[in-house]
């Protein structure tokens, strides 16, 4: 029988690099120094020039990214933030831990980011109130945010890009992260680039807002022990940095086998009946996840299930649906049609580096299968 194959598998990406990860971690073990050293250093310094910023920020995990760089802009109670409710909840939970309030936009049916029509309709009745946009680079495809950063600029709001599961993705070869006022990662393990515990980063070209962060992130230390401004302690661990810049050098090698993977699948489910995605002209995507529509979704993921492959859903319900969020979190005036209308019918495929050709073809050939069936 054929091995089962996993929706993601954060331990091959362990496996691939172990050499390199193992020297990275006994470095550290050996040298003596475990929270903000050398290592946090570095990589701050190498993943904002990776990315194409001025300054990186390494803190505890993706929400503490997005609740510092919030905080860093001064967003707080009686401020609106601007974000998408397809998305994972992190997102407007950050919002909500700063104190403001989140108002909840629809996304684009194609590319399931932030619909620039419905940010434009949310100023248009809120104006000056909505102080920060926050775009979601939801499955690793890039926002539309030329249009997107303007109507913030028109407005006189600032940009947060969510960049969490988009490491690498681009427009017209620009990376994420370096559209907007300041950018935040996870570095969750099943990211593109992945810790293997949690992490988060932030990057920015302000080098004031950068310092007000790195002062946020310890407690609002500029001196030790001193607390200049009220903060919070989110610090990224010396043995996740040192991982991740193991793993950063490979990135890009990474990134590259993930759209390998996607060109199969798009090449062997396009006459599926499935529903693909799709990538705007100019844009770079880098498939944190591949996600198709299926009329019977619940169905073909059985099936998929009965011959060993794991899929996944990202997300079962978007937040505004969700319990703790339904009837008390603003939307947006264009309301949620795109939205609600995509979250029966989504499915995250297999997606990882290390995924082989043949199992590649295994996921394909069992989809064309099934969907006969």
């Amino acid at each position: 029988m054929a091995s089962p194959i996993p929706q993601t598998d954060p331990k091959a990406g362990y496996l691939d690099l172990k050499a390199d990860i193992d020297a990275a971690v006994a470095r550290v073990l050996n040298g003596g120094w475990y929270i903000l050293g050398q290592e946090v250093g570095a990589f701050e310094k190498e993943f904002a020039a990776w990315c194409g910023n001025s300054h990186g920020i390494g803190v505890a995990n993706g929400t503490d990214a997005l609740v510092l760089a919030l905080r860093g802009l001064g967003a707080g109670p009686g401020d609106i933030v601007a974000t998408v409710s397809h998305t994972a909840v992190a997102t407007v939970a950050a919002i909500e831990l700063t104190g403001a309030t989140p108002l909840l936009l629809d996304i684009e049916a194609e590319t399931f980011c932030m619909d620039p029509a419905a940010l434009e309709a949310a100023f248009a009745r809120e104006g000056s109130r909505i102080k920060v946009v926050i775009p979601v680079h939801l499955y690793g495809h890039p926002a539309d945010l030329g249009a997107i950063v303007a109507l913030a600029r028109k407005h006189g709001a600032k940009i947060i890009e969510d960049c969490s599961q988009a490491h690498g993705a681009a427009i017209a070869g620009k990376r994420v992260g370096t559209f907007g006022d300041v950018a935040a990662f996870s570095l969750y393990p099943t990211k593109n680039l992945g810790a293997l515990g949690d992490g988060g980063v932030i990057t920015t070209d302000d080098p004031a807002l950068a310092q007000r962060i790195r002062e946020l992130r310890e407690y609002g230390w500029r001196d030790r022990y001193i607390s200049a401004t009220a903060g919070m302690n989110s610090r990224l661990d010396e043995m996740q940095a040192a991982i991740l810049r193991a793993k950063l050098v490979h990135l890009d090698r990474d990134n590259g086998r993930r759209q390998a993977v996607a060109a199969h699948y798009d090449d062997a489910l396009a006459n599926s009946g499935l529903r693909l995605p799709t990538v705007r002209p100019g844009a770079t995507h880098v498939y944190h996840q591949y996600v198709v529509r299926a009329d019977d979704r619940d169905g073909l993921r059985q099936k998929l299930k009965d011959a060993g492959i794991a899929t996944n859903i990202h997300y079962p319900a978007p937040v505004h649906l969700q319990p703790a969020y339904q009837g008390r979190t603003p939307l947006g005036p264009t309301g949620m049609a795109a939205t609600e209308a995509c979250q029966g019918q989504i499915l995250s495929l297999p997606m990882f580096p290390q995924l082989a050709d043949a199992d590649a073809r295994r996921v394909t050939a069992a989809i064309v299968q099934a969907l006969r069936g």
